[in-house]
C-alpha cells in the first residue's frame, strides 16, 4: 500500500520527486535541527492519485492526513478546531522544480468564529487574532472559493479610507471585525453559501485547491516556458503556523545568502515588522532591507546569519530563505536554491569554486547555458543623455525600451504584433505571467526585490524595477503620473533594471562587456568540452565578434547574404536577367571583386581557423522584385501619358523573367547545387573569389583555411560534378597566383536522401555539415515560416509536439537521419569531419545530442557561442 503522507522528520533531501522541493528541504532542515515549524507533506503521488480519482481525495489519503494531523496536535499541544487552544496551519504547494508564485497557498487555516476568540485570548492580542482571520478569509476566498482578490482588497481599502488610515497595521480589532463581516457577506454573495466554519472541511478543500492549482493557466504557462514536465504533480505542505504579525518583536522576511542580482557574498533580502509572509512577496507594503534587522532585532539577525551560512554550506549553493520571527523567536519556513540573474549565477559558481566548496565541473553545472544569453544583451549607452523621471528598486538588471502597457493581456497582444512593450502595474501577480513573458521589461510602483515581479523577471533575464513609489498609476484611465509628467498607454518609456532608473522616451543600448568570472567559467568549459564551437557569420564584423566570444572558426558563411547589399542587388539582377552567357559573365565579373573582398575580410578575422563557405543556396527569384508590385507598376505606367514604349518593354520583360523564375515550392525547386549545375559559371565565380582571397592572404602571411560547402546535395553525382568544378578552379588560381593553399570540399546534409546515402556521398566529401533547419523542414514536411505562423503554436499548446522542432532538434526523427549519415559517412571515411550549422547548433539539448552522436563541432550565431561552449562542456561532463 502506498504511503501518501510524510511527517517532516520522516523525509530527506533525496526525496525531492516524492515530497517536492519545498517538502524535501523542510525535511532536511528538520533533520539538521534547525528551527522549522512542525508539519507534514502530502506527496506528489497523492496529487497524481487525486487526478486519477476524478479530482477527489481517496479514503486512504484522508485517513493518512487525519493521522498526521493528530500527531501534529500531540507534538504542538494544540488541537485543530479547539476554541480554547486552536492549532492553525498553512497549506502550501511544493512542486519538484521551483515555480515561485505559480500555485496556491492558504495561511491561518483553522480559524472560524470560535477559534478566533480563543486565539485572541491566548495571545492577549485581539487585533492580531482578527487580522489573521481576515487574512484567512481573503486567501481562502481567493484560492479555494475562486472569488477575485480584487473584491477583498476593495473592501479593505474602503475601510481604511473610512478610518482615515493608509497602512494595514493602523487598523484595530474592531476595524478588522468590520472587514471580516464584509468578507463573509461577499462569500455568500459570490458563492451563495456561507464561509465554511468546520476546520476539517477547510483543510480538505484547501488541499484539493493546491492540487487543482497544478493545472491552473499560469502554472501551465510557467511549466511550458521552463520545460517542466506536466506529469510530476505538486506536493502539499501542511505546517503549523507561526506569526510574524504579533507586534513589534515579530516579523517576516525573505533573504538570499548572496546577492541574486550581482552574486556578491552578502545577505540580501527584505523583512517587515509586524507582518505575515504574504505581505513581503505580494508587494502590498514596501519592506526594509535585511541589514536593518540587525538594529531592530540583533539576536535574531545573528542567529539568522549563522543559519544562512550553514544552509549554503550544506546545499553547496546560494539559498533563498523564508523566515518568520514570533515574539523574538526565529523560525525557518523554507529554503531553496535561489533564483538569480545570469551574471550572479556565473559569479556565484566561480566564487564557490574558489572558496573550495565546489569543483570546476560542479561549478559549470551550476550555470544554465541558456541563462548566459542574459549576459549578452544590451545596456544603456554611458554617453546617452537621459531624462530620468523616477527611481525605484533595481530588481533585475538590464535595460529595455518600449511602449507603456498597463494590462498583461494587451502586453501579450501588442508584443505579438511586433511592438516592444514595458508592462507597468502597481504590482504583478502570478496571473500576469503571460504579460511578463511578452514584455521587454517590467515596472511596478509597489513591492520589493523579492516580490513576484522581481523573482519572475530575474528568472527570465528581463529588466525589472519594483517599488517605484513616485509613480501614480491609474489603471482605469490608462495613465501614469510622476510629479508633473503624465504618460498614457502607448507612450515610450525606458527602464534600467540595474540602477532602478525610469527614463522618459527611447534610449540607445550598447553591447555588454564580459566579466572576469564569465571568461574564467568559459575557460573551464573549454578545458572540459570535447566538441568544438564555431559560428555562423556572413561578414567580417560578425566573424570578429564570434572570435571575441571564443568561436573556433566559421561553420557557416551564407554567401547569398552578401548579394543582398543595396549596391549589389542591381548587379545580381543583371546577372539573373541576362539573355546570353556573355551577358551573365559580364555581371559575374563585376561581382567577383566584391565577393573576393568579403571572403578576405572573413578569412582575415578568422586567421588560422577554418571558415566553411556555403555557395549560393536560395532560388534566383528571391533577388528580383515582387511580381505583384511589378504588375502594379506596369499598370500605372500604362495609364501615364508620355511614357516611352522602351520603358514599358523593359518592365514587361522583367515581369516575364520573374514569372519564368517563379516556383510553386521554392524549398524543393531550382536552388542550391541544382542552380550550380545548371549555371556553373555562378559557382565558378564564387569559388574563384574564395581562392583568390585565400591566395592574397597567404601572400600577406595570413593563414587562411577555406572550406567550400556545396548546398542541397541529394545524390552523389551532384557533389561529384560540383567537386570537380571546385578542384579545377582551385588549380587555376594556384597557377595564376603562385600560391598553393589547403582547402576542403564538403556538403551540407539537409535532405533525407543525402542522409540515407551518406556512404556514397562521403566518397566525394571531406566533411558533412548538417543543415538541420532544412533537414527539419524536409523530414517533417513543414514549411518553417508557414508552420510557425499558422499551426505549430497550436501543436505545442496541445502537446502534439513536445518541443518546437525548429528550436530543439527532433531526436526521434531528424536526429535519426543525422545519426545514420554520421555512421555511414565514417564507415567510408573514418576521419570525416562532421558538424551542425542550423539554429540547433546553439541550443543546449541539441548540443548534447551532437556530442552523443560524435559530431566534431557545432556552429551557431555569434552571440550564442558562449552558450554553446558551456553546453558542450556540460554534455561532456554528463556523459563521461
Amino acid at each position: 500500500m502506498s504511503q501518501y503522507v510524510y511527517l517532516f522528520h520522516e523525509g530527506n533531501a533525496g526525496m525531492k520527486e516524492l515530497l517536492g522541493g519545498k517538502g524535501a528541504n523542510l525535511a532536511e532542515m528538520t533533520r539538521a535541527g534547525l528551527p522549522v515549524p512542525e508539519g507534514f507533506t502530502i506527496s506528489t503521488e497523492a496529487c497524481k492519485g487525486y487526478y486519477e480519482n476524478g479530482g477527489k481525495l481517496t479514503d486512504g489519503m484522508q485517513t493518512e492526513i487525519a493521522d498526521a494531523l493528530s500527531l501534529l496536535e500531540q507534538s504542538t499541544g494544540k488541537r485543530f478546531g479547539d476554541a480554547a487552544n486552536p492549532l492553525l496551519v498553512s497549506v502550501r504547494s511544493g512542486s519538484v522544480f521551483s515555480m515561485p508564485g505559480m500555485m496556491d497557498t492558504v495561511l491561518n487555516l483553522g480559524l472560524n468564529d470560535q477559534t478566533v476568540e480563543g486565539l485572541a485570548a491566548l495571545t492577549g492580542n485581539a487585533r492580531f487574532a482578527y487580522d489573521c482571520y481576515r487574512r484567512f478569509l481573503q486567501m481562502f476566498g481567493d484560492v479555494v472559493l475562486g472569488i477575485d482578490h480584487y473584491f477583498f482588497e476593495q473592501i479593505l481599502e474602503d475601510v481604511k479610507h473610512a478610518r482615515g488610515v493608509e497602512h494595514d497595521p493602523e487598523l484595530n480589532a474592531d476595524d478588522w471585525k468590520t472587514v471580516i463581516e464584509s468578507y463573509k457577506n461577499l462569500v455568500i454573495k459570490e458563492t451563495r453559501s456561507p464561509f465554511p466554519q468546520d476546520p476539517q472541511e477547510q483543510l480538505s478543500l484547501a488541499i484539493q485547491a493546491v492540487f487543482k492549482s497544478w493545472n491552473n493557466q499560469r502554472a501551465i504557462v510557467y511549466r511550458r516556458i521552463n520545460r517542466i514536465p506536466d506529469h510530476l504533480g505538486t506536493a502539499v505542505n501542511v505546517q503549523s503556523m507561526v506569526f510574524g504579525n504579533l507586534g513589534d518583536d515579530s516579523g517576516t522576511g525573505v533573504a538570499f545568502t548572496r546577492n541574486p542580482s550581482t552574486g556578491q557574498r552578502e545577505l540580501y533580502g527584505e523583512f517587515l515588522i509586524n507582518a505575515q509572509g504574504e505581505d513581503v512577496v505580494a508587494g502590498i507594503r514596501t519592506p526594509q532591507p535585511i541589514s536593518a534587522l540587525e538594529a531592530v532585532l540583533p539576536n535574531v539577525y545573528r542567529e539568522f546569519s549563522d543559519i544562512c551560512q550553514r544552509l549554503e554550506a550544506h546545499y553547496k549553493d546560494m539559498q533563498d530563505i523564508e523566515f518568520t520571527v514570533e515574539r523574538g523567536k526565529l523560525y525557518i519556513l523554507q529554503t531553496r536554491n535561489g533564483k538569480r540573474t545570469a551574471h550572479a549565477a556565473v559569479k556565484v559558481a566561480v566564487d564557490l569554486c574558489n572558496e573550495g566548496i565546489l569543483t570546476k565541473e560542479e561549478s559549470l553545472q551550476r550555470v544554465d547555458p541558456e541563462a548566459l544569453d542574459q549576459l549578452l544583451h544590451r545596456r544603456i549607452d554611458d554617453n546617452a543623455k537621459l531624462n530620468v523621471i523616477a527611481t525605484g528598486l533595481p530588481a533585475s538588471p538590464g535595460a529595455a525600451s518600449g511602449v507603456i502597457v498597463f494590462d498583461a493581456d494587451l502586453a501579450d497582444k501588442w508584443a505579438g504584433d511586433g511592438q516592444n512593450v514595458i508592462l507597468v502595474r502597481p504590482e504583478t501577480t502570478p496571473d500576469d505571467i503571460h504579460g511578463i513573458v511578452a514584455a521587454e521589461g517590467i515596472l511596478t510602483s509597489r513591492g520589493g526585490m523579492t516580490s513576484h515581479a522581481a523573482v519572475v523577471a530575474r528568472g527570465m533575464g528581463k529588466p525589472c524595477i519594483c517599488g517605484c513609489e513616485e509613480l501614480r498609476i491609474d489603471l482605469e484611465a490608462k495613465k501614469v503620473t510622476v510629479r508633473d509628467v503624465q504618460l498614457q498607454e502607448g507612450d515610450l518609456l525606458s527602464i534600467d533594471g540595474g540602477t532602478g532608473r525610469v527614463i522618459l522616451g527611447d534610449v540607445p543600448l550598447i553591447d555588454p562587456e564580459l566579466s572576469p568570472e564569465f571568461k574564467l567559467l568559459l575557460q573551464w568549459a573549454d578545458d572540459v568540452r570535447k566538441i568544438s564551437v564555431r559560428a555562423n557569420a556572413d561578414n567580417p564584423e560578425d566573424a570578429a565578434k564570434a572570435r571575441e566570444f571564443g568561436a573556433e572558426g566559421v561553420g557557416l558563411c551564407r554567401t547569398e547574404h552578401m548579394f543582398m547589399a543595396s549596391d549589389r542587388v542591381p548587379i545580381v539582377q543583371e546577372m539573373i536577367l541576362a539573355e546570353t552567357f556573355e551577358e551573365r559573365m559580364d555581371a559575374l565579373e563585376k561581382l567577383l571583386p566584391m565577393q573576393q573582398s568579403d571572403f578576405e575580410g572573413i578569412l582575415r578575422s578568422m586567421e588560422g581557423l577554418p571558415v566553411t563557405i556555403r555557395l549560393l543556396d536560395p532560388p534566383l527569384h528571391e533577388f528580383l522584385p515582387n511580381l505583384e508590385d511589378l504588375v502594379v507598376e506596369l499598370t500605372k505606367l500604362r495609364l501615364t501619358e508620355g511614357v516611352e514604349r522602351r520603358v514599358l518593354r523593359e518592365k514587361e520583360n522583367l515581369i516575364r523573367k520573374v514569372r519564368a523564375l517563379h516556383e510553386f515550392n521554392p524549398m524543393l525547386g531550382h536552388r542550391g547545387c541544382r542552380l550550380g549545375i545548371t549555371f556553373p559559371e555562378i559557382y565558378a565565380m564564387q569559388v574563384r573569389a574564395i581562392f583568390l582571397a585565400a591566395a592574397k592572404l597567404q601572400g600577406e602571411g595570413v593563414a587562411a583555411i577555406p572550406e567550400v560547402m556545396i548546398p542541397l546535395v541529394g545524390h552523389v553525382n551532384e557533389l561529384k560534378e560540383m567537386r570537380r568544378l571546385v578542384l579545377q578552379t582551385a588549380e587555376r588560381v594556384m597557377e595564376e597566383t603562385g600560391h598553393r593553399f589547403d582547402f576542403l570540399v564538403g556538403t551540407m546534409i539537409e535532405v533525407p536522401r543525402a542522409a540515407l546515402t551518406a556512404d556514397e556521398i562521403a566518397e566525394e566529401a571531406d566533411f558533412f555539415s548538417f543543415g538541420t533547419n532544412d533537414l527539419t523542414q524536409t523530414t517533417f514536411g513543414y514549411s518553417r515560416d508557414d508552420a510557425e505562423g499558422k499551426f505549430l503554436h497550436h501543436y505545442l499548446q496541445s502537446k502534439l509536439l513536445p518541443e518546437n522542432p525548429f528550436q530543439v532538434l527532433d531526436e526521434n526523427g531528424v536526429g535519426q537521419l543525422v545519426q545514420v549519415a554520421a555512421e555511414k559517412g565514417r564507415t567510408v571515411k573514418p576521419g570525416l569531419k562532421l558538424g551542425i550549422c542550423g539554429e540547433h547548433g546553439g541550443e543546449k539539448h541539441s548540443i548534447d545530442f551532437c556530442y552523443r552522436t560524435g559530431l566534431d563541432y557545432v556552429s551557431c550565431s555569434p552571440f550564442r557561442v558562449p552558450i554553446a561552449r558551456l553546453a558542450a562542456a556540460l554534455a561532456t561532463i554528463r556523459h563521461s
